[in-house]
């Protein structure tokens, strides 16, 4: 576990966790049977599997849980930018040795980034040159 800004310990989800998470985050606090829903749109998903990851998300602090209604309510407690810098920063060190140039060249090189995409990250480079002092 990494920490957050505050100090606390942020859990690192799974890749089953995260695909619950990000369902969360695009749709809002949502019931099992949707978040199931919507996993099965993609592949079967049993929804005893998506209950008990979601209770565990729950137990490791990851989501909250709303009883007040017969159908209970998830949402997340991690935040979508936060995790994905962590995850993202563990994926850089363990597979580019932490080097973003070495990640953006594999990226860029790989022929797949569309002129439209060229265009952004070299706007977002040109904005961030500028902001340097």
């Amino acid at each position: 576990m990494k920490e957050d800004v505050q100090g606390n310990q942020q859990a690192e989800p799974s890749r089953g966790e995260l695909e619950i998470l990000q369902l969360l985050w695009k749709h809002g606090p949502s019931t099992v049977r949707f978040v199931n829903d919507q996993l099965n749109a993609e592949r079967n998903v049993i929804y005893t599997s998506t209950l008990k990851t979601m209770q565990i998300m729950t137990d490791k602090g990851m989501l909250a849980r709303d009883e007040t209604s017969m159908k209970h309510v998830y949402r997340p407690l991690l935040e979508e930018q936060s995790t994905k810098g962590l995850l993202l920063n563990k994926f850089l060190e363990s597979t580019f040795n932490g080097s973003a140039t070495t990640l953006l060249q594999q990226l860029l090189g790989n022929g797949n980034t569309s002129r439209g995409e060229l265009q952004q990250i070299k706007s977002l480079l040109d904005k961030l040159e500028n902001e340097q002092p």
